[in-house]
């Protein structure tokens, strides 16, 4: 398959700056099968199905690059429910569960519409559809830390999405680095493989190993990839992992990083891993950046970490430390030869929206409940 000029310029443009995450995916394949790779690689590099990717290539071929990146409203007789009804399942979702359960589920709010409305049937999808509309869904739950954003957290959030917004300069990389903790398991009895009509079946059993630590470096915008499997993730470690990305980097004249406010990330750990001297000088090749205390999400590495735990990792155990960096040095190579980029694209413009501060009064902002937002 081979993208026109213009279409080339325009899915780039998607891949980085888009906000709708199915064509920026969209996008990302036509490219990446532009320039050659397989079917099943890129069905492996966006977890999606070899017969997915060979379908947006043939709506490219036919009808051009917006029927590949864009659906065409489907035809079809809409669900006619009444807007008093369609409030009803709305507030009874949003209140408390019967007795002696957790949640609602949509066999009891079926049942809830029956009793009230006196018979009255719908199906378990119209309502699940229902609850997609206001983007309900009470079968999930999460868990989060809510901060108090302060003036401190503004400007830290400022500062981290001034660095995603600036031009790429091959002198001048910017670098995400985080790290992921492991649990190694093993298998106490064999698994039987997989079968047709039967799944894989792994006994519930298993040994735990210990642990390993995963770090992980990003160029969010080129698409390269550093990873390294420790032991531990003491501040030897730590200092160890940034001389290797200054090593990588050795040619830039500084490398602007983007880190979490995780103990370690200090430059006291280098100081103490090289000595007073060499670590002060390896600390300065780099311009840092830390994201607001319980601000984490603003760093482009843990969407790489995301990635990793469920490309590589997935619900696999691994024994050892050994079977895991040979997982993840392949799963690595495999990134980097794809060049996938990370489409960030939550700037100031938006962030200054979601909290509803301005620009120019950061510092006299008063606090905020995000919980409010």
């Amino acid at each position: 398959m081979i993208l026109t000029g213009q279409d080339r310029t325009e899915a780039d443009r998607i891949r980085f700056e888009g906000r709708e995450g199915r064509a920026v995916t969209r996008a990302h394949v036509l490219c990446m099968r532009d320039i050659g790779h397989t079917y099943a690689e890129v069905a492996l590099a966006f977890n999606l199905t070899p017969r997915t990717v060979r379908n947006i290539e043939y709506c490219y071929e036919v009808g051009g690059l917006s029927q590949a990146l864009y659906d065409e409203v489907r035809p079809g007789q809409p669900v006619t429910i009444e807007a008093s009804l369609r409030g009803f399942i709305v507030a009874t979702v949003c209140s408390d569960p019967p007795e002696g359960f957790d949640r609602w589920t949509l066999r009891l709010v079926q049942e809830q519409v029956s009793t009230v409305y006196e018979g009255r049937v719908i199906s378990t999808e119209s309502i699940r559809l229902i609850l997609v509309e206001h983007d309900l869904k009470p079968w999930q739950q999460e868990s989060w830390c809510v901060p108090t954003v302060t003036t401190t957290y503004l400007e830290r959030m400022e500062d981290v999405l001034e660095v995603y917004e600036r031009p790429y300069a091959k002198e001048r990389p910017v670098v995400c680095l985080d790290e992921k903790l492991i649990q190694l398991t093993e298998q106490v009895r064999p698994e039987q493989g997989i079968k047709p009509g039967t799944p894989e079946r792994v006994d519930y059993e298993y040994k735990r190993n210990g642990t390993a630590n995963v770090f992980m470096a990003i160029e969010p915008r080129r698409g390269s990839y550093y990873t390294k499997v420790t032991t531990q993730r003491k501040r030897t470690d730590f200092a160890h992992m940034l001389q290797d990305i200054a090593h990588l980097y050795r040619t830039a004249s500084s490398i602007v990083l983007v880190l979490d406010n995780l103990n370690t990330h200090t430059e006291r750990s280098v100081i103490e891993a090289f000595g007073n001297d060499e670590g002060k000088k390896l600390w300065e090749r780099f311009e840092v950046h830390y994201t607001p205390v319980h601000g984490s999400w603003l760093n482009q590495a843990e969407i790489g970490l995301s990635i990793y735990a469920r490309q590589c990792l997935g619900r696999s155990r691994i024994p050892t430390i050994e079977d895991l960096a040979n997982r993840t040095n392949r799963w690595t190579t495999l990134m980097n030869e794809r060049n996938v980029a990370i489409a960030w694209s939550f700037d100031r413009k938006r962030a200054r929206e979601t909290f509803k501060y301005c620009a120019n009064t950061v510092s006299k902002c008063e606090k905020i409940n995000l919980s409010d937002h």
